[in-house]
């Protein structure tokens, strides 16, 4: 499944447009490597989304095209969750 479209359908994002922004301003990591709104999400992989001054690391747990907002959390599990001092973008 396409990065910006698991985004979104997990609803980490709100919206597919603003998933493909924030992954090509090179906010989003998959397994510690910049990902790009095309990249393929697989189950076991790692997340880590930069949303302004917090991070967001998560691990997919199952991939389906549409889900219902109650559900959507199962897609995958909290990892870590951290706030940065500034809004630098990470660096790996």
């Amino acid at each position: 499944m396409r990065l910006d479209k698991f985004l979104k359908v997990s609803r980490l994002i709100k919206r597919r447009t603003v998933a493909k922004d924030v992954s090509d301003q090179g906010r989003v990591w998959i397994n510690g490597r910049e990902a790009k709104a095309s990249s393929t999400v697989k189950v076991g992989d790692e997340l880590t989304v930069q949303y302004g001054q917090k991070v967001v690391t998560v691990r997919v747990e199952r991939l389906v095209e549409t889900t219902k907002k109650d559900e959507a959390a199962t897609m995958y599990t909290l990892v870590k969750e951290e706030t940065r001092q500034r809004e630098d973008k990470l660096e790996w």
